[in-house]
């Protein structure tokens, strides 16, 4: 099965690069370009991609809004969207995040990198680089634990070190090697961490994680 992706960047060259990369892959087929978030939302609303590709900073609309127009909490049927950003100057991404954003990655990212959070997004899951993963989530997360924010169900000693792991970028087998269970128990308890922590995806369990304190 063929991932359909449509890319979203203000520079003529970066989309071109992308478009050229992901179409390199056999299983993954760029469908469309756009400008900037407008003409992202509307072509993304037409065309129906399986993966959105945004970059945080574009004119008319930046990649903050096109991603809750598309993937935010008050989205019937959101779609699936993955942002890119540059770390340095960069100060969107946890607004993109909490819009709803899959994932991220940087612009330096490379190839192998960038066709993996493709596919994750597209296969419902989300690729949380994990080079950046520490630096980004706890430069934009509240330095102090958010008390208002606590399960109502206290997480499990399995549930904690499901969290750490996931907040560190680990991919489902990663964390299936690490701590010597089944993949469908990671399953299991990713599926329990998002229920009690009302994530939608580990992007957002992993801001939990950051924002709570529980990771450093």
């Amino acid at each position: 099965m063929t991932i359909t992706v449509l890319i979203a960047d203000d520079q003529d060259i970066v989309r071109t690069g992308l478009a050229t990369i992901l179409n390199g892959q056999t299983d993954i087929e760029v469908i469309g370009q756009a400008p900037d978030g407008r003409v992202a939302v509307e072509m993304a609303r037409r065309l129906r991609p399986d993966v959105c590709l945004f970059d945080i900073r574009m004119p008319v609309l930046d990649g903050v809004e096109a991603t809750r127009q598309l993937a935010g909490p008050q989205t019937s049927d959101p779609m699936a969207v993955v942002v890119i950003t540059t770390f340095d100057s960069d100060e969107y991404v946890h607004g993109a995040l909490k819009a709803g954003a899959r994932g991220f990655l940087l612009k330096d990212a490379g190839p192998d990198l960038l066709a993996q959070a493709v596919r994750a997004a597209a296969h419902g899951d989300a690729l949380i680089a994990p080079s950046v993963t520490a630096r980004l989530l706890s430069t934009f997360s509240n330095s102090a634990p958010n008390s208002t924010a606590q399960p109502i169900d206290p997480l499990t000693d399995r549930e904690e070190e499901v969290l750490v792991t996931v907040s560190s970028g680990l991919t489902n087998s990663e964390i299936a090697d690490e701590l010597h269970i089944s993949l469908s128990t990671v399953k299991f308890h990713l599926a329990s961490l998002m229920s009690k922590l009302g994530a939608r995806n580990r992007v957002e369990i992993a801001m939990w994680a950051y924002e709570n304190g529980r990771i450093g």
